[in-house]
């Protein structure tokens, strides 16, 4: 396994861009069953750091594209793995990057904020205040909410212009429109000859698995998308 891993990012090291090392990549886990929950941590219990890549959710699936686009071994995975999902590498619940805007504030030197460059007028700008519901209760306990400015393009926005800008490669979060979330699902965008696609984990009854779908039509009945461009590798 360990082997088979260290082919595909020497293979996947080769290509130059960015975004096609992404569309290589992730490829690779089209068919990957969908598994929630597979990080072990909260407040109460010491994180686990965990590599599963038998079974993903939305964001480990990320997670793991992420921290191979950045490695050539399997050995520099596991330490750009932590890079991605922490903060300064520390493997605990407090540091872990649990919402999509956190990897613009916390791997600004990986990824960054597009949303506004791809929408133009038809993005927009709001204040959240992340984990913290209507009712005043978090989402996740032991995390300090925490005010954040959340660029998004909403679903009516979506046009032909907008969607010529993205780039394959890019990270979109669905965003949400409700209190404590920037987003609720994340993928990522893919341009192929037979059209535009979002590559993700999908945890719906009829597929629990990581799929190409048609990204208009996925997207045109969400609140709308936020997008994260990875930087160039070195």
């Amino acid at each position: 396994m360990i082997s088979e891993l260290d082919d595909l990012m020497k293979t996947a090291a080769l290509i130059n861009n960015s975004g096609e090392r992404i569309a290589y990549l992730s490829e690779r886990f089209i068919g990957t069953p969908y598994a929630g929950n597979t990080l072990v941590g909260s407040e109460a219990y010491e994180e686990v750091f965990i590599i599963n890549l038998s079974g993903v959710d939305c964001f480990t699936f990320l997670d793991y594209i992420e921290a191979m686009r950045l490695s050539d071994t399997f050995s520099a995975f596991k330490e750009n793995l932590k890079l991605v999902r922490y903060r300064r590498r520390i493997i605990s619940y407090e540091n872990r990057n649990h919402f999509f805007s956190d990897w613009r504030e916390f791997n600004s030197k990986l990824v960054r904020d597009v949303t506004s460059d791809v929408g133009r007028s038809n993005s927009c700008k709001i204040c959240k205040i992340l984990n913290l519901k209507d009712d005043g209760t978090a989402f996740l306990h032991g995390i300090m909410p925490v005010d954040r400015i959340i660029n998004y393009i909403p679903a009516a926005g979506i046009d032909e212009r907008t969607l010529g800008r993205l780039k394959t490669g890019d990270y979109i979060g669905i965003y949400s429109d409700h209190a404590g979330l920037d987003a609720t699902h994340v993928g990522i965008f893919v341009r192929q000859p037979g059209g535009r696609v979002l590559r993700h984990a999908s945890s719906a009854k009829n597929v629990m698995k990581v799929v190409d779908q048609d990204f208009i039509d996925y997207t045109k009945d969400k609140p709308g998308i936020i997008v994260l461009r990875p930087k160039s590798s070195a």
